[in-house]
């Protein structure tokens, strides 16, 4: 509360807007820090919200959460404060709320003693505990090939319609963290109730806090609803609990995040995102993780625009993040869901979260999916011939087992010590028919003499 009241002014502070562009105000004799909170009156509907973002000579620049239909020259624009907050509670638990925590589920406002600061500092470098613990997110290959710590930030990077959102409804159903935040931005409105009946359901929802800022609200409350999730996330954190926070996407938050930026001036750099953005991506981000007393473990979705991995904001997010898990299309179109890429895909921390075992047979599994992956296209046109290397002819014998390890059916619950037994088991077969001795190459008996003598 101390802190909050020092960054509030006591003083009335008032101005004209002089003129507006697009969803920006520019008001005169208005001396308002940036990130502070003002209230502009309207011809029509009623006083609007904005916050300062910047400033143009000697007037300053105020971004609408509303739109800016109704505001015309002259109206009054108030300060309404400097520091931005959030009240919080445990009875935010199973409630849908919009970027400024008010619920939008139809049930009453709950009960929220707390506060805490939306633009809270990350933790201290020397205050981060080791991360030690895995986490079990219930997804098979994740858990096996993949393994996750508690307090870790992971992105999912893919295109459209692969499968985040359905791979972050299995983690929301089957982890096993205490609470669960979840912050929908820039998503379609359709989408909304389809995954919280259908990807998180009823029992998911009960230990679940989801923050909703759907694409056709203005840009300011889409990055908002990004600091409001992390701020919620932060406050179970402190109260001692394992919070897995679940944010889709990253990507459309930078993208309020560079229209905010043009508005303020900015200039447009790397394919139109001008630098506020790629500052803001580590101030979010780095907020998430292990603290003294509870953990952060994050997962970013990461909308890969073309597909293009070298993309700017996913080539900023992974240098990031502890990790990254990449959806192909390709494994998507076969069928092969979770549509999970492991070979390119890592876990920076499985080496510290891992059991030796568990680690040793996912160097089995990878180096035969590498096999199997380097001679895919003589495999397809019948141009290999069995037994010329044995990596490979195991690597096409166990395929198909390989596929169910790293296959689940959305409904399909997994332990993480059920995982790691499957894993090791399928890896202690393939070390099996690596060391047994290759079988012999025998040409037909209708072959020309020379491919016999080779034969034999």
């Amino acid at each position: 509360m101390d802190e909050i009241l020092q960054h509030t002014m006591t003083a009335a502070l008032t101005g004209r807007v002089i003129e507006t562009v697009g969803n920006t105000a520019a008001v005169a004799n208005f001396p308002a820090p940036v990130g502070a909170v003002v209230e502009v009156e309207r011809a029509s509907g009623g006083p609007t919200e904005g916050e300062v973002i910047g400033f143009r000579e000697n007037l300053t620049l105020v971004f609408l959460f509303t739109g800016i239909t109704g505001v015309r020259h002259g109206n009054r624009v108030c300060l309404t404060r400097t520091a931005r907050s959030l009240r919080v509670g445990p009875n935010l638990l199973g409630r849908v709320v919009d970027a400024h925590g008010n619920p939008i589920d139809g049930r009453p406002r709950p009960m929220l003693i707390d506060r805490s600061r939306l633009d809270r500092t990350p933790p201290l470098p020397t205050e981060r505990p080791p991360i030690d613990t895995p986490l079990c997110t219930g997804i098979r290959a994740v858990d096996t090939m993949l393994s996750c710590g508690r307090g870790q930030r992971l992105g999912i990077f893919s295109g459209s319609g692969v499968g985040k959102s359905v791979l972050l409804g299995m983690m929301c159903k089957q982890s096993e963290a205490d609470v669960i935040v979840i912050g929908l931005v820039g998503e379609r409105g359709r989408e909304v109730n389809e995954f919280l009946d259908r990807e998180l359901g009823r029992e998911g929802l009960a230990r679940a806090v989801v923050v909703v800022a759907t694409s056709n609200e203005p840009a300011l409350r889409r990055t908002q609803a990004a600091f409001t999730a992390t701020a919620i996330a932060e406050y179970f954190r402190d109260q001692g609990k394992n919070v897995l926070l679940l944010f889709d996407s990253i990507t459309r938050f930078a993208m309020a995040q560079r229209e905010i930026g043009l508005a303020a001036g900015e200039p447009p750099t790397t394919r139109g995102y001008p630098p506020s953005v790629f500052s803001a991506l580590p101030k979010l981000l780095e907020r998430a993780g292990r603290g003294p007393t509870g953990s952060i473990t994050a997962c970013y979705s990461v909308l890969v625009e073309g597909d293009d991995p070298a993309e700017p904001v996913a080539d900023a997010v992974r240098g990031l993040l502890d990790g990254h898990i990449c959806l192909s299309r390709r494994l998507a179109a076969r069928g092969h869901y979770p549509a999970i890429d492991v070979l390119e895909s890592v876990s920076r921390l499985m080496t510290q979260v891992a059991t030796p075992a568990q680690l040793e047979a996912t160097r089995t599994i990878r180096k035969l999916l590498v096999a199997y992956r380097d001679n895919e296209d003589l495999l397809s046109i019948g141009a290999y011939r069995h037994g010329t290397n044995r990596e490979v002819d195991v690597a096409v014998e166990m395929r198909n087992s390989i596929d169910e390890l790293l296959q689940q059916h959305i409904a399909e619950a997994v332990s993480l010590e059920e995982a790691r037994s499957q894993l090791v088991a399928l890896a202690r077969t393939c070390d099996q028919k690596l060391a047994s001795p290759p079988t012999p190459i025998v040409a037909p008996d209708n072959a020309p003499m020379d491919q016999q003598t080779k034969a034999a």
